[in-house]
């Protein structure tokens, strides 16, 4: 039988053949024309980058070494940048796309800026900039970008990048397939099911032409008010969270993007979100020790191919107060010189707050290199609305120029690059295959494995009057509370179980008439479930949620109905209103995570997880309500 191949595939070759063709012209020519021409048969050796331990294998790849001697230092600086763009395709008009990049960049597109400015990469945001409509989209986004970069005179594929961590943090939705999220997983306790979601994610992301996830979260969270990490750990347990986190590090290399285990030193014990204000980690060294180090040291025991960085200080690690981010004791001192770290240091976004305090924006890309990081990601906008990244990109320039920042640290940075860039096969086949995305992603199988993984993972927290599970059949019930998607699709599943359901949303900071609405519409009702997220966040101040979803759940108890509980995101929610008699943790709100609650609900399946933090008393840290490892099961 004779096979075909469509025009997108040929074309992928086409371009591939055109990648390898182009870099051995530009390995050949370009990497030694200053060099004295040698004979073929005895090419000279490239000279290795000085004090560099490559990530594996024991030399210094050749061919690497070569094309990093051909490069200018305009280019070796850019190498190391990961820069957001704007719009949905690597060559948008959209007039507001344009004008967008224009401020940032002084460029329209994303192949113009790689034209002007030859970066390292990119990174995917589903909004501001909004890059994310459909696979489809951004498998040719992705396929644009590598044209442009592999049509340059150096022919480089770019690092192209996304938080795609599961459950709160997807850049990619439905219809690719969503895990539920580190702190669900870890409910479940499954080592087995935290892999292959990840590979199942990598393969995904692949196919749509992201080589690297910046995922997993390493960090410990031991703080319930933390707000910024919370559900994105695994837990508060660092065992639980070093054995998930090397789960989650085989399966996305196993499907084919770079993991990038975040954010070291350990961003788990903070009321302070470091995109807004700069964390202080008040840990002294043996509490860190304890708690933040093992999932990190369980992570470069693996072989983890990229770590981030984190905003926040940390005065036991680093007295000058630096934010770890530019602190050479905490990065070199500590992750290269102490754990033996030979991969890619990743700074978390340098457009956050904590990273932009102290020193101003033109020397934080410096002030990282000279602590240890390799690659820049998402230079700011300065005040006006001006993008940041070309000055940030000149101060590099100008230190190693200076001598602030010598060559060969810079090539250090540059070549693991390059190496991770060849591990992953992009310099082979960077392109993404547009004619086979409906066969990968959201593809049936990967769509029940999600869902058998988060069928595990919801935890009875509570079922002090023995309401659960429920029996099927003609029932009231008002599903309340928190989101629009959420509780419309419990209402529906309750539905199709044989309730008759009305959905009265709430929001995240419900109103006292939202409130009374809600009481109203319980008045006839036979069942009422509150769905909450984040309910411990009662601060009325912006940007907290206020305690309203408190006052909500308080308000439904006393009008003498039955109620149920899920939260929705925290399993914390609980210690405001402790009286609750039912309540259930689902850590996330996918569709899966939905279907889940109702199945708990009726004892179609077990409830199965288990708490993988404490839960303390609202007013009383010291006090425990519940347990790490507490979980409800159903009496048969």
């Amino acid at each position: 039988m004779r096979h075909t191949l469509d025009p997108t595939h040929r074309t992928t070759r086409r371009l591939t053949a055109a990648l390898a063709a182009a870099l051995t012209a530009a390995l050949t020519t370009g990497a030694l024309a200053s060099a004295a021409p040698a004979p073929a048969s005895a090419s000279p050796a490239p000279a290795p980058v000085p004090g560099l331990l490559p990530a594996t294998g024991r030399h210094q790849d050749p061919h690497l070494l070569r094309l990093l001697r051909s490069m200018p230092l305009r280019d070796k600086a850019a190498q190391l940048f990961v820069l957001q763009v704007h719009g949905t395709s690597a060559d948008t008009t959209a007039p507001a796309d344009v004008a967008a990049n224009r401020r940032l960049y002084g460029a329209d597109n994303a192949a113009q800026v790689i034209a002007r400015y030859h970066p390292g990469g990119f990174i995917y945001y589903s909004a501001g900039p909004a890059n994310v409509q459909n696979p489809r989209q951004l498998a040719a986004f992705s396929n644009g970008i590598q044209r442009a970069a592999t049509a340059q005179p150096l022919p480089i594929p770019a690092t192209i990048a996304t938080d795609q961590e599961g459950g709160i943090v997807a850049r990619v939705q439905p219809p690719a397939t969503q895990s539920p999220g580190a702190m669900a997983l870890a409910a479940g306790r499954r080592t087995a099911d935290a892999r292959a979601l990840a590979a199942i994610t990598g393969r995904e992301l692949r196919a749509v032409g992201v080589n690297q996830d910046y995922a997993p979260d390493a960090d410990v969270n031991v703080d319930p008010a933390n707000p910024v990490i919370g559900v994105r750990s695994f837990g508060s347990d660092p065992a639980l969270v070093s054995r998930m986190v090397t789960a989650q590090i085989d399966g996305y290399r196993a499907g084919g993007v770079t993991p990038t285990v975040k954010h070291f030193p350990g961003h788990g014990d903070t009321t302070t979100d470091s995109h807004t204000g700069v964390p202080r980690i008040g840990h002294t060294r043996a509490e860190w020790e304890r708690l933040d180090l093992p999932p990190f040291r369980a992570a470069v025991a693996r072989g983890a191919d990229a770590i981030m960085t984190a905003h926040i200080i940390v005065p036991a690690l680093d007295p000058s107060e630096d934010p770890a981010t530019l602190s050479r004791p905490i990065l070199t001192g500590i992750l290269r010189d102490r754990l033996h770290y030979r991969g890619v240091i990743v700074t978390d976004a340098l457009d956050m707050q904590g990273v932009r305090d102290k020193y101003g924006d033109e020397r934080v890309p410096v002030l990282a290199l000279k602590a240890g990081a390799d690659v820049l990601l998402k230079p700011p906008a300065d005040a006006s609305g001006t993008g940041v990244f070309p000055r940030q990109l000149d101060a590099v320039v100008t230190a190693v120029r200076t001598g602030e920042l010598t060559e060969q640290r810079l090539d250090a940075s540059v070549y693991r690059v390059l190496e991770l860039k060849k591990r992953r096969g992009l310099f082979r086949d960077p392109y993404a295959d547009e004619s086979r995305i409906g066969d990968v992603v959201g593809a049936p199988a990967h769509l029940a494995a999600a869902q058998r993984a988060t069928d595990r993972t919801t935890t009875l927290v509570k079922n002090d009057a023995r309401l659960l599970p429920l029996r099927p059949g003609p029932r009231r019930v008002l599903v309340t509370g928190w989101g629009a998607a959420t509780t419309t699709g419990l209402a529906a599943e309750m539905t199709a179980r044989g309730a008759t359901a009305t959905v009265r949303e709430t929001g995240l900071s419900p109103t006292p008439a939202r409130i009374a609405q809600a009481v109203a519409a319980a008045r006839d009702q036979d069942l009422l479930v509150a769905v909450t997220n984040r309910a411990w966040d009662v601060k009325d101040e912006s940007p907290h949620n206020g305690p309203g979803q408190r006052d909500l759940v308080k308000a439904l108890a006393a009008t003498g109905k039955p109620v149920i509980v899920v939260a929705a995101r925290d399993p914390y929610d609980i210690a405001w209103f402790p009286e609750t008699p039912t309540y259930l943790a689902t850590y996330s709100a996918t569709a899966e995570a939905v279907r889940s609650t109702a199945k708990v609900l009726y004892g179609e399946t077990r409830p199965r997880g288990r708490l993988p933090v404490t839960i303390t008393a609202a007013d009383d840290p010291a006090a425990v309500l519940y347990r790490f490892g507490h979980g409800l099961r159903y009496r048969r």
